[in-house]
């Protein structure tokens, strides 16, 4: 079974390989023949939400409070 993904590449869930769109690729044509078979891929996962400003501060180790002494704000 494969599962698309948000980019060109294939996702074959057996083994989480990816698989690249490129016809000389084995692989693809494997995944071709299987969709000329009647199978359908599982679709692309839902994109993650953007991070929040929050989310972001504490990814870059600071605080708002940080934030606000660095840009002079009180």
């Amino acid at each position: 079974m494969y599962q698309l993904t948000a980019g060109t590449e294939i996702l074959r869930l057996i083994d989480s390989a990816y698989i690249p769109a490129d016809p000389d690729n084995t692989d693809y044509q494997n995944y071709q023949q299987w969709l000329d078979d009647g199978n359908t891929p599982e679709p692309a996962p839902p994109a993650p939400a953007p991070p929040t400003a929050a989310e972001k501060l504490a990814a870059a180790g600071l605080t708002v409070e940080d934030l606000r002494g660095l840009l002079g704000i009180s």
